[in-house]
């Protein structure tokens, strides 16, 4: 994987695919390349470079106007020029670009060398344009057919677009496990992995479902299934633009996804908090209140951030619903035969929509009927549409690949899940409007943090020499430690590790000392002498101590300290997350990190 553009229309299609992947570029990074047809064979340029010196080599005045593009996140094959997207046959005649992992492309591999094939690359990808070459040379009526038949052959995920330099008048997509979207303008037409390719050009789009194909030519489209049968996908519009996706001053997309928690945070709230019966209004659940009292127990699925996420929905449906409840690695669910309760309600995170594994999730619950829904960002993405029901999240597009805006309206809108699960059991009136209007000052008080910083970004200078850290938290504060050292790692590179308060003594405090600081997150509630009692064991050690608090602590007894406003204890975790969010943004800052593009890392992971 990562990112894919095509386009097929009257313009000249080199800018246009250059600049969709610059938007994409976020998605994957370790090399880029396009290709276009040119007097009956391909002009293929790629290399293990960004984007920016992809345009250099790809140089002006290409006349071509269709082509296909990629940046790649390495699956098979180290980042080098030849493993590079665009991939294609011996005779420079099929050209493909390719999200996801064919499963049996060893198989495949192996097939076609025993019939002469001579590969380039390591990739998996290659053996797609070499398949689809013979079944050309098998006698398949178009390219379509070619690929119809090609991919009968194939096991595993993908999300491709396939050029033939000798029919350059159309290209063909086809989408199972790995996103695609068409999108439909004027005499043009325009596919890309993700809507920051399309929106500058059009707001109708065309999502393909998984086992869908579709051929594009300047003026139309056509969908049909693997086994040919026609499904005449009519187009949706999207609300975002391209200026959605502007940097709009910011130096960084992470630091301005940051700044727009407030709003963004707002937008989730926005007519869901029925302040007259203190619940909240979550109509895309598609549950009324007899069914919502049948609920027994609630699982969240989600990976990464979005785990940790969930981890804090958890709790919250625990404290205000008092139902059991807990969250699990999606990528870990259905490898380990889950047993499936009917009486259970799992909610599938995750801010593309679009995450493999969770998906995967998805599906092992819809073939074992249990009842899920979604909670993704993107309207239209595959996790919705196979869930059926759900809650927006509303944040907005997100660029930067360390999430902050989405994961905070994550667990905004679990605090609302929790809320209506709790107001249809015993949660009283009293306490429900407390909640609803700790949640509606929400936004206010996560501008107060952001407001902050300055005394943030000071913090993260002095413990910028550190080359481990410890993020510890206990109950409500342990999904923030967890969260927190995520973000740390992620976008400086700094080793960060985060305990349960608890559990420090058993074991890891053994690694206390002056050069191991401590990020303690210290909620002024039930627990906070506790806490102080785990900083004065981390201090007897020598360790240095950050304290993330809303408590009067005593004086002198952390080494910094960053305030967080006051809000309804059950919501403290949302708030306690901004301030790790800046702590990480400008330490890696401070370390010169390369902030909205970490290595290794992509933005959707719609692999295994």
């Amino acid at each position: 994987m990562c990112g894919i553009v095509g386009y097929i229309g009257g313009r000249q299609a080199a800018p246009i695919l250059l600049e969709g992947l610059h938007r994409l570029e976020y998605r994957g990074y370790d090399s880029a390349g396009i290709a276009v047809p040119h007097r009956g064979r391909l002009k293929v340029t790629k290399a293990a470079v960004r984007v920016e010196e992809l345009r250099g080599l790809v140089g002006d005045g290409h006349p071509a106007q269709l082509g296909i593009a990629h940046t790649r996140w390495a699956t098979h094959g180290e980042p080098s020029d030849v493993n590079a997207h665009p991939h294609v046959d011996a005779e420079g005649r099929i050209a493909v670009v390719h999200n996801g992992i064919i499963e049996n492309a060893e198989a495949l591999r192996a097939k076609l060398t025993a019939g002469g094939v001579e590969f380039a690359s390591e990739t998996d990808t290659e053996a797609l344009a070499h398949l689809i070459a013979a079944r050309l040379a098998d006698g398949a009526e178009s390219l379509e057919d070619a690929v119809r038949a090609a991919l009968h052959e194939v096991e595993g995920a993908y999300g491709l677009v396939v050029l033939d330099a000798r029919d350059p008048h159309e290209l063909v997509v086809a989408r199972n496990g790995s996103p695609i979207v068409l999108g439909i303008g004027d005499g043009e037409m325009f596919v890309a992995s993700d809507l920051a390719a399309l929106v500058r050009h059009t707001q109708r789009v065309v999502y393909l479902d998984d086992g869908e194909l579709a051929t594009l030519r300047a003026g139309d489209y056509r969908t049909s299934t693997l086994q040919a049968r026609r499904t005449d996908k009519l187009p949706t519009e999207v609300e975002l633009t391209d200026a959605d996706y502007g940097l709009d001053g910011y130096a960084d997309y992470m630091r301005k996804e940051i700044a727009e928690q407030p709003e963004s945070v707002r937008r989730a709230l926005l007519g869901r908090l029925d302040e007259r019966f203190a619940t909240a209004r979550l109509g895309g659940l598609r549950l009324d209140a007899r069914e919502l009292r049948s609920i027994r127990r609630v699982k969240f699925l989600g990976c990464g951030s979005a785990y940790y996420a969930g981890q804090i929905g958890a709790n919250l449906v625990e404290e205000l619903a008092r139902l059991p409840a807990d969250a699990e690695p999606a990528s870990e669910f259905r490898y380990r035969n889950p047993v499936v309760d009917g009486d259970t309600l799992y909610v599938a995170v995750s801010q593309s929509g679009e995450t493999a594994d969770t998906l995967a999730a998805v599906q092992e619950l819809a073939r074992k009927g249990g009842r899920v829904i979604g909670m993704v960002n993107a309207v239209g993405s595959a996790i919705a549409r196979e869930c059926g029901s759900g809650v927006f999240l509303h944040a907005g597009p997100e660029v930067s690949v360390a999430s902050t805006k989405a994961v905070t309206n994550m667990s905004t809108c679990f605090a609302m899940l929790a809320l209506l699960l709790g107001r249809v059991r015993d949660l009283s009136v009293a306490d429900g409007r407390r909640v609803v209007e700790a949640l509606d000052a929400l936004p206010a008080r996560i501008q107060e943090v952001v407001a902050d910083e300055e005394h943030i970004a000071e913090a993260a200078r002095r413990f910028a020499d550190a080359r481990h850290m410890f993020f510890v938290g206990r109950v409500r504060g342990w999904p923030v430690a967890r969260e927190g050292a995520q973000k740390l790692k992620e976008i400086s590179y700094v080793h960060a590790e985060a305990y349960q308060a608890g559990e420090l003594k058993h074991g890891p405090i053994a690694l206390i000392d002056r050069s191991m600081p401590s990020v303690v997150i210290v909620p002024d509630d039930e627990l906070l002498a506790k806490n102080i009692g785990t900083i004065e064991q981390i201090k007897a050690r020598g360790g240095p101590v950050l304290a993330v608090t809303n408590a009067e602590l005593p004086r002198g007894l952390a080494d910094v300290e960053l305030r967080v406003p006051r809000t309804e204890p059950e919501l403290d975790p949302i708030l306690f997350g901004i301030p790790l969010q800046l702590l990480a943004y400008h330490l890696a800052k401070q370390l010169g990190r390369d902030i909205d593009k970490p290595r290794n890392l992509a933005k959707s992971v719609t692999v295994e």
